[in-house]
């Protein structure tokens, strides 16, 4: 809840509850262990028990496994952040095949992970994605980053991680080194450029529905879809008491929907692709919040339940005593076996790698790491050698490809992992054992790059093309070429899901030295899009360092192909967008006759009026003014015209702004230069706009504060509407801190509340005694909605629809009239970095306010409410970012009260129709 603290008073518990019978309830209760806080996650092995209390990841041992504490907790990690995200934590501690310890966090936290008392230089910065950590030689490493809030995950038989996620999108594979889509924002790397999207073909919500719907009841729509977009816990059954079509399966649970959707997992190009499978586990209990799936080990499956009416955005107080612990068994359960793994022969142990319960074998890795690592007594190193004995055979011996990689992960944890007998595994005919040996000689180290580069030549496996792509990233820059080189060769590649964005990353550093290596890679590759990249990061150096870029121009000229070409056009003019003059390449006249054909023309016209072809340029001009031609190539056209502030540019703007689909540009155009006259003029072709047209060219006139007073009049006189004053145009306006400008418009708009929480809990409380019950029962939803594109459609998405410079109104809590009104009426409580508002004054005089998308040495991107701008940073004279929110407080008070009515019932309702 906003401005509640945990309570510190309270502490969390770690219990363990046994079920000796194994009739599915416990008969014997211990608390391990109760002086936790913020506690999020534990998991069990290396002599004791791992738990997430952040900021801290703590080490409780227990080495003689007695279920008491050896002694207090030992904190070997640091840093992690839980003020800022109170539902985005670090969380979900779990082993991997590779005997490091997982860990995921959310989007809302930045945490800077170390070792205790570690400087800043030596910690990690984690924002959203996957963590890991190597409790032996104490090594944090960042695995992938993006998405929204990863709450669940698990490996496959073959060791390939998978994690489930919310809001935008549900499976993702854990490809190393990788950068996700986010949820809000761009990726921290302004020169990633681009990002996996997720690894499932099908969501799990009917998307023309409101998401929070569900929280009331799943539509039939949405519950034949799959029951809604919020999922967590994630398990891949491979326990084999469950019937053989379950094996493999993915399961997750669905928060709103009380079910675990299934998934099958299927190869698809160089990774998976997640596929929808009937649903076979239905909860009736409307408390039913399933959190996670836990193997159990008979081949079961545990299921951990909330066990409570809401969900995470609920403010009501959290629900202490109704969490439940289910197990689900397929006909009659049989007692396990072993119950004290612990005390089993080398041998033994080992044989457990062939177990059809996956259970089995984890926990048999587990105890034969503790004791080749010398961490837990009990069992001592009795039978190592015997135990590596008999996976070696295994390895060499077993048909089956799971029962071999189980050996193998065995003897990596035991510390037994051999160079030679992972480099002979590159060699092996299972793609699953060449990916694993070139995983393991990366931790084991140091890497055969040479050997790496002859396998990625000649590599016919997409799963290990990528593999190798991911191990890109942690070779010396010196070793990334000859790799990169075999795997850009790979035409097979050029639009696959992953392999072109993992190419990317993995070469990107190479281009900072400007090396002839990068140059090389970006000519020869048969995969487009990084041949894009690769011009659009040398040409933003072109002012510094021109060479690489002219190189890289004759190269692709000379032998590349015509898709090559097309991205090296695409890719230049992505890296110059926002410039109006650039020096010409020196290559460029020798290499631009190449270049064009009938579909680059335009492109290569283009930019060579950019760097500085008169010719081209009245070309350009020519084409915007040409009726004849078709209205996007003539707004394309006139688009070029107005960035590069071409001369004449004010006389073609005004021959153009009577041309309703140009008006817009045009007006854009005019904006540049300082006379009110335009304003008027601006103004007089207002009445004869499309209604999606009128918002840009009012947020135009407003960026100029000597034009404002005119807005304010034709909307006093009723020649604009006042509704078409939206939010981030009456932020903008205050902004100005012009004492006129602002009587002005209180006087159109009224005063915003007082800034005290005294004044703003009274408007809150207005509003309220306002919209009643009764009041919103009389609304128009259908004037509500035409409201929220005249006001707030500009900068928040609702249902799909709407700009993306605010938060995604979707999901929100809407139905809730106390969460509603608070968000409106004090709409700078929280805000989140991405959504602060940026104030840009230029040099002519235009102030420009939205959100920084990206920023380079020479041009930012500023998405503003209707549209994105990218400038050159030598334009801007001043630029200021607000812990204020784009949005202003006193919305409500702009509107009539029948449509500040209408509104909040269409917000609080599903969308009219």
């Amino acid at each position: 809840e906003r401005g509640v603290d945990y309570e510190t008073k309270l502490r969390d518990r770690i219990l363990i509850f046994e079920d000796t019978d194994n009739d599915g309830r416990h008969d014997k209760r211990t608390v391990f262990w109760d002086g936790a806080q913020r506690l999020t996650s534990i998991e069990v092995g290396l002599g004791g028990v791992w738990a997430l209390c952040l900021p801290e990841l703590l080490f409780i041992a227990d080495k003689d496994g007695d279920d008491v504490p050896d002694a207090a907790p030992v904190p070997v990690l640091d840093g992690f952040d839980y003020k800022k995200g109170r539902h985005t934590m670090a969380n979900g501690l779990k082993w991997g095949p590779d005997g490091w310890l997982y860990g995921r966090q959310g989007i809302l936290t930045n945490s800077l992970v170390g070792k205790p008392g570690a400087p800043e230089a030596e910690r990690v910065a984690i924002n959203v994605g996957i963590w890991r950590y190597q409790p032996v030689r104490r090594v944090f490493e960042s695995v992938a980053v993006g998405t929204t809030n990863p709450w669940g995950m698990d490996w496959d038989a073959h060791g390939e991680a998978f994690f489930i996620n919310t809001v935008i999108g549900h499976l993702w594979h854990v490809i190393p080194g990788a950068h996700y889509r986010r949820m809000s924002g761009g990726d921290l790397d302004p020169r990633i450029y681009d990002i996996i999207e997720q690894h499932a073909d099908h969501v799990h919500w009917a998307t023309g529905e409101v998401w929070t719907d569900v929280r009331k009841a799943v539509s039939d729509a949405t519950l034949e879809a799959g029951g809604g977009h919020a999922h967590i816990g994630l398990l891949i059954y491979q326990g084999g008491q469950w019937p053989a079509e379950w094996r493999g399966k993915l399961l997750t649970s669905n928060l709103h929907g009380r079910r675990f959707n299934v998934e099958r997992l299927e190869r698809s190009g160089t990774g998976y692709v997640g596929k929808r499978e009937p649903e076979a586990f239905l909860f009736a209990d409307p408390w039913f919040r399933g959190i996670d799936l836990i193997p159990a080990p008979d081949g079961g499956v545990f299921v951990s339940d909330w066990s409570d009416a809401g969900e995470c955005h609920d403010n009501d107080g959290v629900h202490r005593q109704s969490g439940r612990i289910f197990k689900i068994t397929y006909g009659e359960a049989s007692p396990p076996l072993h119950r004290d793994l612990a005390r089993l022969t080398g041998t033994e142990l080992a044989a457990f790698q062939l177990s059809p319960n996956d259970w089995l074998a984890q926990m048999s890795r587990r105890v034969l790491a503790e004791r080749g690592t010398g961490l837990r007594p009990v069992g001592g190193s009795a039978g190592l050698d015997e135990a590596g004995a008999e996976l070696q055979r295994i390895v060499a011996e077993e048909r089956g490809v799971v029962s071999r990689l189980r050996a193998l992960w065995a003897l990596n944890v035991m510390g037994k992992s051999d160079s030679a007998q992972l480099m002979a595994l590159l060699g092996e005919k299972d793609e699953h054992l060449r990916a694993w040996a070139i995983r393991l000689l990366a931790d084991v180290g140091p890497t055969d790059a040479p050997a790496l580069s002859k396998l990625a030549a000649r590599e016919t496996s997409g799963l290990v093309r990528l593999t190798l792509a991911s191990q890109l990233q942690k070779l010396p820059l010196s070793d990334r070429p000859a790799l990169a080189a075999a795997l850009l060769s790979h035409s097979e590649d050029a639009h696959d899901h992953n392999q072109p964005l993992m190419l990317w990353v993995g070469i990107l550093p190479l281009a900072e030295s400007a090396s002839d290596a990068f140059v090389k890679l970006i000519s020869d590759a048969q995969i487009p899009l990084v041949q894009r990249y690769g011009a659009r990061r040398l040409v933003e150096d072109i002012d510094t360092t021109p060479a690489p870029l002219a190189a890289l121009i004759t190269g692709i000229a000379e032998r590349g192909s015509a898709a090559g070409r097309a991205a090296l056009l695409d890719g230049l003019a992505d890296g110059l967008a926002g410039r109006r003059k650039a020096p010409k390449p020196a290559s460029w006249d020798t290499a631009h006759a190449r270049l064009t054909s009938d579909s680059t023309r335009d492109r290569v016209r283009d930019l060579s009026a950019l760097f500085g072809d008169g010719l081209a340029l009245e070309a350009i001009r020519a084409a915007a003014l040409r009726e004849s031609e078709g209205i996007a190539q003539r707004r394309a056209a006139l688009n070029t015209l107005v960035e590069s502030r071409a001369p004449g540019l004010r006389e073609t703007c005004e021959k153009l702004l009577t041309v309703p689909a140009l008006a817009t540009t045009a007006a854009a155009g005019l904006a540049q230069f300082d006379d009110p006259d335009l304003a008027a003029r601006i103004l007089a072709i207002y009445p004869t706009l499309d209604g999606q047209d009128r918002i840009p060219i009012l947020t135009t006139i407003v960026s100029r504060p000597a034009w404002v007073p005119q807005v304010l009049d034709a909307i006093a006189a009723g020649r604009v509407e006042r509704e078409r004053l939206n939010a981030p145009m009456i932020r903008q306006i205050r902004g100005y801190q012009d004492p006129a400008l602002t009587a002005r418009l209180d006087e159109i708009t009224g005063k915003p509340a007082a800034d005290s929480a005294g004044a703003k809990s009274a408007a809150v409380k207005k509003w309220k005694q306002r919209l009643t019950s009764a009041a919103l029962a009389q609304a128009d939803k259908a004037s509500g909605r035409a409201v929220f594109q005249a006001t707030c459609a500009a900068c928040h998405v609702l249902n799909g629809e709407g700009g993306a410079i605010g938060p995604d109104l979707t999901g929100a809590a809407r139905d809730n009239l106390d969460y509603l009104l608070e968000n409106i009426l004090t709409p700078s409580a929280v805000v989140a970095d991405d959504y602060r508002l940026v104030t840009l004054t230029l040099k002519d005089g235009r102030v420009l306010a939205g959100n920084v998308k990206s920023l380079t040495d020479r041009t930012l991107k500023l998405q503003t409410p209707t549209e994105s701008f990218t400038l050159e940073t030598a334009d801007i004279a001043k630029q200021e970012t607000s812990p204020f929110s784009l949005m202003p407080e006193g919305l409500l008070e702009v509107l009539a009260p029948d449509k500040a009515r209408d509104l909040i019932a269409y917000l609080m309702a599903k969308a009219a129709k």
